[in-house]
């Protein structure tokens, strides 16, 4: 069984203003359609500085300045987490950036003078290709791995089928319906994704295939009363928490014993890379992600549902064999939209730690 990673909340600091003014800055997010995980998030990261900040009987925004600031930062260069490692730029980068957005939002709001973060200084973050991506065999191994002949393992299948052939989120697949496939159409629409955008995007037939017998043979032993049409049910017959789901693939991939590690956005690096490597055009990769930009690239245009359906089936190696187009998966903008995957995963908390 492999080990099962939690992401640690911290623990409530005494009540402070500083503790109230997080409250009223969360509260003013959802009030902006900010989504509950973006908030959650929120909450984790700024609870982090609210504990440092107990610890040295800072209560009130008027005790943090600047210098207060780089002190915090110094911090998060030389903490150590419990298996000795220090944090990633990258996790420094994430915790401090909610710390300055709150802080511009109380200058704004007048609850503060002055916007002692202003000019605190990020550390700065390099371009990386992903740490661990499949290749075809290596996918089919991992997809292999459940039983099928069990209703658990034959969800399993579907849920992995459906994770590779589309490259969607593992909270867009917790919130999937039954009415968001259209089997008819190869294709899956999802709901309030990343932005509460929605978007219609293509999947394979073999991972259709695999929903439809899943829905027949595997759901009805899952579901109970009352049924909200939810796709993916777990063993409660309830939708999937987030870090179920990354659990769960992490198992099967740990077994399959390919000597890499990852879980649901694995299969979201691996679509984007066999896919670009298919010779898909970089913008068709960004409509399936769901990414609307790539930083300060200007590449992405609306394309359509028939289109991209097409470059799917042309693309995707869990298709039947087709003719290829030219190889198109090592140009910079590539390498710029699998180093963005890379990113996401570790803010989403569904890396391969």
């Amino acid at each position: 069984m492999a080990r099962v990673v939690k992401k640690r909340i911290p623990d409530p600091p005494p009540a402070s203003l500083l503790a109230a003014l997080v409250e009223k800055h969360l509260e003013a997010l959802r009030v902006l359609n900010y989504s509950q995980y973006t908030v959650k998030n929120r909450r984790v990261h700024l609870g982090f500085f609210l504990v440092w900040c107990a610890d040295r009987a800072l209560t009130d925004p008027s005790d943090i300045t600047r210098p207060m600031l780089e002190q915090y930062q110094r911090y998060l260069f030389h903490y150590r987490q419990k298996n000795g490692r220090p944090l990633s730029f990258r996790s420094q980068h994430t915790r401090l950036v909610p710390i300055r957005v709150w802080f511009r939002w109380m200058a704004r709001q007048r609850f503060i003078l002055h916007n002692p973060a202003s000019e605190l200084e990020l550390p700065r973050l390099g371009h990386r290709l992903p740490k661990h991506v499949l290749s075809v065999s290596e996918v089919e191994q991992v997809l292999i791995q459940p039983n099928i002949d069990d209703p658990l393992g034959l969800r399993d299948r579907a849920l992995m089928e459906t994770l590779y052939s589309t490259g969607m989120r593992r909270l867009e697949l917790a919130n999937l319906k039954l009415y968001d496939l259209d089997t008819e159409r190869g294709t899956v629409t999802i709901r309030q994704g990343k932005g509460n955008k929605d978007r219609v995007i293509p999947i394979g037939d073999r991972a259709a295939a695999w929903i439809e017998k899943y829905v027949r043979d595997a759901r009805p032993h899952l579901a109970v009363e009352p049924d909200d049409a939810t796709l993916f049910l777990s063993s409660a017959g309830e939708p999937f928490s987030l870090d179920h789901l990354s659990d769960l693939v992490r198992v099967y991939v740990d077994a399959a014993k390919i000597g890499k590690r990852g879980a649901c956005h694995l299969f979201r690096h691996t679509m984007a890379t066999l896919m670009l490597e298919g010779g898909a055009d970089i913008r068709y990769i960004q409509a399936m992600l769901g990414h609307a930009d790539l930083k300060t690239t200007q590449l992405y245009t609306q394309v359509s549902i028939r289109q991209l359906k097409q470059i799917h089936t042309a693309t995707h190696p869990a298709q039947l064999t087709k003719p290829k187009p030219p190889a198109n998966g090592n140009t910079p903008e590539a390498a710029e939209l699998l180093a963005a995957l890379d990113t996401e995963a570790e803010e989403e908390g569904d890396g391969d730690a």
